[in-house]
């Protein structure tokens, strides 16, 4: 048994990867990784150095992965360290580089360690921390794993920290209004309203999986996604090459929702598709039309995952107004490892008072939910 730190994921066969990882989560398999390697946004010029871990037996066959990026800033991450680093400067010292599992500028939650035996993902941290240990890296960080990989990571010396998301779950609903249907009156009330707003401004929608996505297509899209980045100060992480890459490599696993008022774009949402899940990713407008960012992101998923069966739908990070529309909060998870021990003891202390506070969090939205069963007409 051997373990080996690769810089990129070509340095993988394309096959025995998704062997491991399977098909069921679209953000780290294969093409996935390679067309955001190949196209630049995952690049030691972007901050993200590939560093994925293999094990291999004496036949040179792989048994076990890890995705594994060297970081020298905290962008695109979604689980949030800034104070930490701010910490370290202050103590002159440095916090990056540092080593992160996850999924590139994916806040969606699946499997971290892949292995064809349970014992070999211990093997897998074990072999991250060696890696930080001897590349000088300040910390490890596993974001967005399983439930059932977090033990693994306490084994061998992580700290858990837990967060939380909005997800809509399909209780094999018949229609939107079979959905609707669970709200309490007042809430289904305002759904429709919106619904309403959208249709009658004349806007209209068409979905569209990755075959049916050309170039042309996607300048649209990408255009009305960058308008809405600039407008927060930044452009997407993903660029245009990445989106014609990925779904020429993946067309399966991609749907835009595209909204046109007169057949013109003036709104779009980028979603990905696996087996049971819609994900939500991007979304962008020219326009200001009432509810359009409700219908396009949430309503439009919401119709697709009850058209499709698909069982959960994630649209991404935080966003209390996901609540009225749906959507339930959810625990999610990191494991974090810090290389020095006093910070660590600080960090570890830290998590244990703000998982209480994400608890209290949870319970207080949770009493917010449309839903019937918990909202009296």
């Amino acid at each position: 048994m051997r373990a080996v730190v690769s810089d990129g994921i070509a340095e993988f066969d394309a096959r025995d990867w998704n062997g491991l990882v399977g098909d069921h989560y679209p953000f780290l398999r294969h093409e996935f990784l390679l067309a955001s390697e190949k196209t630049g946004c995952v690049s030691p010029d972007t901050g993200w150095s590939p560093r994925h871990i293999g094990l291999f037996d004496d036949k040179n066959t792989l048994l076990g992965a890890m995705p594994l990026y060297e970081k020298t800033h905290s962008w695109g991450e979604f689980v949030f360290d800034w104070s930490w680093a701010q910490a370290y400067r202050q103590a002159g010292l440095d916090y990056y580089p540092k080593l992160i599992s996850a999924a590139p500028f994916t806040p969606a939650h699946s499997g971290r360690l892949f292995a064809s035996e349970p014992e070999l993902k211990t093997v897998l941290v074990q072999a991250a921390l060696a890696y930080a240990d001897k590349s000088d890296q300040s910390s490890l960080h596993v974001l967005f794993p399983r439930e059932d990989e977090l033990g693994i990571c306490e084994e061998v010396g992580l700290k858990v920290r837990k967060d939380c998301q909005f997800h809509w779950h399909n209780h094999d609903y018949r229609s939107f209004d079979d959905f609707l249907a669970t709200f309490s009156s007042k809430k289904r009330k305002k759904a429709r309203r919106d619904r309403r707003h959208v249709s009658e401004a004349g806007i209209r929608f068409r979905w569209l999986t990755g075959h049916e996505l050309d170039s042309a297509i996607w300048a649209d899209v990408y255009q009305l996604i960058s308008l809405t980045f600039l407008r927060r100060g930044s452009m997407p992480y993903f660029s245009f090459d990445f989106f014609v890459e990925v779904s020429r490599r993946m067309p399966e696993n991609i749907l835009v929702v595209l909204a046109e008022e007169n057949r013109q774009p003036t709104a779009a949402a980028v979603f990905y598709v696996s087996h049971d899940v819609l994900y939500g990713r991007y979304w962008g407008s020219d326009s200001q039309f009432n509810a359009l960012h409700f219908e396009t992101c949430y309503y439009q998923g919401i119709d697709f995952c009850i058209a499709n069966d698909k069982k959960v739908f994630e649209p991404g990070t935080q966003g209390e107004h996901k609540i009225s529309r749906g959507f339930t909060p959810v625990s999610t998870w990191s494991a974090h490892w810090l290389a020095r021990p006093e910070f660590f003891a600080a960090v570890a202390k830290y998590l244990d008072a703000e998982e209480q506070h994400i608890d209290r969090y949870i319970e207080a939205v949770d009493a917010h939910s449309p839903y019937r069963n918990l909202e009296a007409d």
